[in-house]
C-alpha cells in the first residue's frame, strides 16, 4: 500500500476548495457574530468523561479514544463541538444571563455520519444558553437558515419534532439497554413492523404510541392527529404544546415546516424540540439542532440551551469558485530598497511572492504583476505576456 493514501472518507483540502471552504468559515462567523454569539474554541482532545455526555452509546462508538501518557487517563477525539460548549458555558463562562456562543472546527468520526459523509467534518454552529422560551428555538432556525443561504443552498425543507416524545413513551414503557436502542432505531428508520414487534409485550396504549410516531409526518395537522392517538402523559402533552408554539411563532415570520415526530436523529444528548434541514441534491441533512436543556447538568450546572450545527466541507464544495489573489513577483535580490518596498506592498494588503529558482510558473503563482528597477526605484508594472 502506496504510504500517502488516506483512510476512507477522509480527504485532503486542496488550495481551490481550501479558499471556498475558509470564505464560508469567514463569512458564517461574521453572521453570527451580526446576531451577538460569542466565539469560543474548544480544543480537538480532552477526557472522555466531558466528551461523552448522558451515557450516549452512539455518540461514545462514533468517538476515537487513546490513553493520555501524561496522566494514564483516556481521551478522545471529539466527535461532536456541541458537549465542549455547553461545558465551557456551565464551566468556565458561568454567566447568569442568556449567553450565545459559536464555533468552527474539525470534528472526528470513527464512521462517517451519512452516505458519502467525510470523517473530518468542519463543524460550525450556535448556541443559546439560559431561556427556555420559544423566542430562542425560532432565532436558531431563522439562523441555520441565514447559514444555508449564505453557503448557496435554496428550497430548504425543514423537519421539525420531538424527542420528548419518545423519551416519555420509553420511561413510562421502562425500556432500556439493547431493547430501548433497537425500537429507538426502528423508529428512526420508520420500520413500523419492527417496532410493532419489538413492543408486543408492552401495554397497549404506550405500545400504540411508539408504533404511531414513524406515521405522524406531515403538515401541522400532524399535531392534532398525535394528541388523538399518543397516550395523554404530563410529558407527551407538554412536547406537543412546546411544538403548537414553535409551529406558531413560525408561521409568523412565514416559515412553515413540516413535523416528522420520529425525527430522533438531531444528536445524542436532545431532549425536547429538534430539527433537520433537507435539501435537494444533498444525500443527507445538510444542518440538524434542537434542544438540549439537561446537558450543563453533566457539567455541574443545568442551564436551557438550544442550537444547531452544519458541515462547512459538506456546503462549500458545491460553492462558485473562489479566485486566487493576484499576486506581484519580485526578484531574488539582496536589496534594502526593494525589501522596503516588498514590506510595504504586504502592510497595504498586497500579495507579494519572491522568485525562487530558475522554473517560473506565472499562472500556479497567480502573479500578473512585478516588480521591475525603473529609475533608481522599484515599481509594480503589469507582467509582459
Amino acid at each position: 500500500m502506496h504510504n500517502w493514501i488516506l483512510p476512507e472518507n477522509i480527504a485532503d483540502v486542496l488550495p481551490p476548495e481550501a479558499r471556498r471552504l475558509e470564505t464560508l468559515r469567514r463569512a458564517s462567523l461574521d453572521l453570527l457574530g451580526r446576531y451577538g454569539y460569542e466565539l469560543v474554541q474548544p480544543p480537538l482532545i480532552e477526557y472522555v468523561d466531558s466528551l461523552l455526555v448522558r451515557e450516549d452509546a452512539a455518540l461514545d462508538l462514533k468517538t476515537f479514544k487513546l490513553t493520555d501518557q501524561m496522566s494514564g487517563r483516556q481521551l478522545g477525539l471529539r466527535a461532536d463541538i456541541t458537549p465542549q460548549v455547553a461545558r465551557i458555558d456551565a464551566h468556565l463562562l458561568n454567566r447568569q444571563g442568556v449567553t450565545r456562543l459559536c464555533y468552527a472546527g474539525a470534528v472526528v468520526h470513527t464512521q462517517p455520519d451519512g452516505i458519502m459523509a467525510a470523517r473530518e467534518p468542519l463543524q460550525l454552529g450556535g448556541e443559546i444558553y439560559g431561556y427556555a422560551g420559544v423566542t430562542a428555538d425560532v432565532e436558531v432556525v431563522e439562523l441555520m437558515g441565514e447559514c444555508l443561504r449564505l453557503a448557496g443552498v435554496g428550497h430548504v425543507h425543514l423537519d421539525v419534532g420531538h424527542i420528548g416524545l419518545f423519551l416519555a413513551l420509553a420511561d413510562e414503557a421502562g425500556l432500556v439497554g439493547e431493547q430501548r436502542e433497537a425500537i429507538f432505531h426502528a423508529i428512526q428508520q420508520k420500520d413500523v413492523p419492527t417496532v410493532s414487534s419489538l413492543t408486543a409485550s408492552l401495554p397497549e396504549s404506550l405500545r400504540a404510541g411508539l408504533v404511531a410516531l414513524p406515521g405522524l409526518y406531515g403538515d401541522k395537522s400532524v399535531l392534532d392527529a398525535a394528541e388523538r392517538v399518543l397516550p395523554a402523559l404530563p410529558r407527551i402533552v407538554a412536547a406537543l404544546r412546546a411544538l403548537r408554539e414553535l409551529s406558531a411563532a413560525l408561521a409568523a415570520r412565514g416559515i412553515e415546516p413540516n413535523y416528522d415526530l420520529a425525527e430522533l436523529r438531531s444528536g445524542y444528548y436532545h431532549t425536547g424540540l429538534v430539527f433537520a434541514a433537507y435539501a435537494e441534491g444533498w444525500p443527507n441533512a445538510v444542518a440538524r439542532g434542537g434542544r438540549y436543556d439537561h446537558v450543563g447538568e453533566h457539567f455541574g450546572r443545568s442551564r436551557p440551551a438550544t442550537g444547531f450545527s452544519l458541515d462547512l466541507k459538506e456546503l462549500a464544495w458545491r460553492l462558485p469558485e473562489t479566485p486566487a489573489r493576484r499576486a506581484i513577483l519580485a526578484p531574488d535580490l539582496a536589496d534594502p530598497a526593494l525589501t522596503d518596498t516588498i514590506r510595504a506592498l504586504r502592510a497595504a494588503g498586497e500579495t507579494v511572492v519572491v522568485r525562487l529558482g530558475d522554473i517560473v510558473d506565472l499562472e500556479e503563482l497567480h502573479a500578473d504583476r512585478q516588480l521591475l528597477a525603473c529609475d533608481g526605484q522599484w515599481q509594480v508594472v503589469p507582467v509582459a505576456v
